[in-house]
């Protein structure tokens, strides 16, 4: 590999750090913890080593693994799918023009999709092939968007993904390392991870208002919008960090967590060097992200109990991300969008007007207006739309520009990238998941003018794309999505917990993982903002939804704590964090749906 992680470390052993920790008085901090020198391996930025029987397991620039057998056209590269309609034709028959869609019906926040776009960039990264191999979406004439004039001649243009040019059939390559280790914060090579270090007590840099810093050296980002200049963009572990105002927001989150940590134990280790300090506080946010992700999201999208209690590490698990989930399943988050991104105060109201989704796609400029709490108010006090085949206008005919002027369809995207990579139909991936074929459209939906799409799009059970045929499905009980998609989520997550020898549960002493288990979303954001009245799980919000308001807690003191709920503390462990309770009842007052389905008042707050 061309970035070993021992390339950014000076007279520090790439295979352990020991950090001598002592007790300390402030009760609730990460420091605070029995007397013991504890050996904290150090993480490698490329994630190789990981395992040490296959050191290439999950990391940067591996091919996706696959569970179903590649179905390319020809057998070996070319397009599956020719004998299917034109993705653009299936986007406007699956997600007809729209605003909003419907609810969600679990009170799931927007914090669901927005944490799933954070985490999916810590975990998977396709780049186009080089030299570029054009991948053109055929438009159907007349088309409301993209052929008005009625020409039939109009074409959406993608480019093929990156691959492996040893690989026949085709094998896509994933450029970052697979595993939940926080690369989208600190960068999977050592040119990216020093720009982002101020080499200084450990700290990271900043801009002004303690966001992220800007990208002076000019390193890789995307920037598909062009709606700003390239030296106007930040820098983050990830390229695609500036996508919208929502994710710079969780970027920026996760930075003031290192660096309040690492200030922390600078504060109580006088003597530790800035590469102690550093790589401690990267491995509490690492750990942070992996709770998170599993005692808060997952159980938030899949319902409670869906993964197997941890176990321990298992060297013979490959943590290698499956082609079927980033080019199939984990793509669900875009149907969850809406039209629109708020802006609110701790009391939930509107501090500007709203932004439209389509006007945000690389347009980070709006948070050194605003910071980043109105949008982590808005994440958690909104519900996020249905896991459905219907994605809002913004993603399906105007992403990162006007149609015909640069703009995409996100929903076409998703179908043809599918059979770029040689996805296998949703029949055959089911089978692949142990789930048996279904023989009957109605076995896919009970919903009889979905099971009509279905019919007269694809014809029969065995040719469907497998994102419009997982998203079609009917929800498996207290889950917000079906069988197909719970299957490829459960086998993926399960593979990158129990497949990575750093997981935190293993690797860290088990004072320090009580404290990460007692450490919520919430937490993270009271220690690092001023909103002060926030629900204890973001990742539900309904109208009896408790506000815990700590408006009286200075911020030390927020800071130096890793529960706030004085409710918690009260109750007690009622429950692990990592088998929370299922979400908190839904009011029998629901917002009334209007005539074609669609929210009929507000976004999901009282």
């Amino acid at each position: 590999m061309k970035h070993l992680f021992r390339n950014v470390l000076i007279g520090v052993s790439i295979a352990a750090i020991a950090f001598e920790v002592v007790q300390v008085q402030a009760a609730g901090s990460f420091l605070d913890v029995q007397q013991d020198t504890m050996n904290f391996g150090i993480i490698p930025l490329d994630g190789r080593g990981n395992n040490i029987s296959h050191p290439e397991w999950g990391s940067v620039n591996q091919n996706f693994l696959r569970l179903t057998p590649a179905d390319y056209g020809d057998g070996v590269s070319t397009p599956a799918g020719s004998d299917r309609p034109s993705a653009r034709t299936i986007s406007n028959t699956f997600s007809p023009n729209s605003q909003d869609g419907i609810l969600n019906d679990r009170d799931y926040t927007a914090f669901v999709y927005a944490w799933g776009q954070f985490l999916d960039h810590d975990i998977d990264l396709t780049d186009s092939a080089s030299p570029k191999e054009a991948l053109m979406v055929i438009v159907p004439a007349g088309d409301e968007w993209f052929d008005p004039t009625g020409t039939g001649t109009m074409v959406i243009p993608l480019s093929r993904s990156n691959y492996d040019p040893a690989s026949s059939p085709r094998e896509q390559i994933n450029s970052i390392t697979a595993f939940v280790d926080g690369s989208q914060v600190y960068g999977v090579d050592a040119e990216r991870a020093a720009a982002l270090r101020t080499f200084t007590g450990g700290q990271m840099k900043v801009s002004a208002g303690n966001l992220l810093p800007l990208n002076t050296q000019g390193l890789p980002n995307a920037n598909d919008a062009h709606r700003v200049d390239d030296a106007q963009l930040y820098l983050a572990g990830d390229v695609r960090a500036n996508e919208n105002p929502e994710l710079v927001s969780l970027h920026v989150l996760f930075v003031r967590e290192h660096n309040r940590v690492a200030s922390e134990a600078a504060q109580q280790h006088p003597n530790w060097t800035d590469e102690e300090l550093y790589q401690y506080a990267r491995r509490i946010v690492i750990a942070e992200l992996q709770h998170i992700t599993y005692a808060e999201f997952l159980p938030a999208l899949l319902g409670s109990n869906a993964l197997p209690r941890y176990s321990g590490y298992k060297e013979d698990v490959n943590p290698g991300i499956a082609n079927e989930f980033a080019t199939g399943a984990f793509r669900l988050g875009h149907s969850m969008l809406g039209s629109d991104i708020e802006f609110l105060d701790n009391d939930g109201e509107e501090v500007r007007d709203a932004m439209e989704l389509r006007d945000s796609f690389f347009n980070p400029l709006v948070l050194s207006d605003t910071d980043i709490d109105p949008l982590l108010k808005y994440l958690a006090s909104d519900n996020a739309q249905e896991i459905d085949t219907v994605a809002v206008d913004d993603v399906r005919n105007f992403l990162f520009g006007e149609p015909g002027q640069g703009g995409f369809d996100l929903v076409s995207l998703n179908i043809q990238r599918g059979r770029d990579h040689g996805l296998a139909d949703y029949n055959t991936t089911r089978e692949a998941y142990g789930l048996s074929r279904v023989t009957r459209f109605d076995q896919i939906t009970s919903d009889p003018a979905m099971q009509a799409k279905l019919a007269s799009t694809y014809g029969s059970v065995n040719n469907i794309d497998l994102w419009i045929g997982g998203l079609a499905e009917d929800h498996l009980p207290g889950s917000s999505v079906g069988e197909t998609f719970s299957a490829i989520l459960v086998d993926q997550f399960v593979r990158l917990r129990d497949g990575d020898r750093y997981w935190y549960e293993s690797s860290l002493p088990r004072d320090l993982v009580n404290e990460i288990n007692d450490t919520s979303l919430a937490d993270i954001i009271r220690r690092n903002t001023d909103i002060t009245k926030l629900q204890e799980n973001v990742f539900f919000f309904n109208e009896s939804t408790v506000i815990i308001d700590t408006s009286s807690t200075t911020r030390a003191q927020v800071q130096g704590q890793s529960t706030l709920s004085t409710q918690d503390e009260e109750e007690g462990e009622q429950e692990q964090r990592g088998n929370p309770p299922p979400p908190p009842p839904r009011p029998n007052d629901r917002p009334p749906r209007n005539g074609n389905g669609r929210g009929g008042g507000g976004r999901g707050r009282p």
